[in-house]
């Protein structure tokens, strides 16, 4: 998943539905429409528009786990997302971002040893920046969480450099609280600094 400290192993593949319905929590979340966007479960119908920019040096220039190395990469990427999606409680749910076409991915997973806490993250393709657009999404988000799951509590981390992510966390309402070492992104090969943004609803 995009969110920076959230990432699972991949596990096997299956054929069925994306979000059954039932009484799960996956059910409730579901999509999620804004004023330009629908936020819609990540599945294997993404997988080349979303390679095309997971794949992307620039467009992940910040991230810790990409940009992805192949499209089998992106391929077990998107098995587990959907898998995560069949379960009554998943761990994290991955969204594409559609506008005109698929643009980006958004997702969120609760903290370990705090399911009261989210954690959320995105990444969008270059050629849609400087449009508002992950702002807009992150708020159609968190007004979905809040709605359907009760959540108050909001967290992401980025790169202390990459400005673009802070400002928008910072339009959307949430406050550095912390910056640390410790980071590691895959195309860096030095230690990086992190920030830690947070709001409560």
């Amino acid at each position: 998943m995009h969110s920076e400290r959230l990432k699972k192993e991949s596990i096997p593949h299956a054929e069925k539905p994306i979000c059954p319905k039932g009484d799960g929590e996956a059910d409730r979340i579901g999509s999620i429409e804004t004023e330009r966007l629908r936020l819609v479960p990540m599945e294997m119908k993404y997988l080349f528009s979303t390679h095309s920019y997971s794949a992307d040096p620039e467009n992940s220039r910040y991230m810790m786990h990409l940009p992805n190395a192949s499209l089998e990469e992106t391929r077990q990427f998107i098995q587990e997302a959907e898998e995560e999606w069949r379960k009554i409680q998943p761990e994290f749910y991955e969204y594409a971002i559609l506008m005109d076409e698929h643009i980006g991915g958004i997702s969120f997973g609760r903290v370990e040893g705090d399911p009261s806490t989210v954690e959320f993250g995105w990444v969008l393709k270059k050629e849609y920046w400087g449009r508002g657009i992950c702002a807009e999404a992150a708020r159609g988000l968190i007004q979905q969480v809040q709605e359907k799951l009760g959540i108050r509590h909001f967290i992401a981390h980025c790169d202390a450099e990459n400005l673009a992510s802070r400002r928008v966390m910072e339009k959307i309402g949430m406050r550095k609280t912390d910056e640390y070492g410790g980071r590691h992104n895959r195309q860096s090969p030095e230690e990086r600094r992190e920030c830690l943004y947070e709001m409560r609803i």
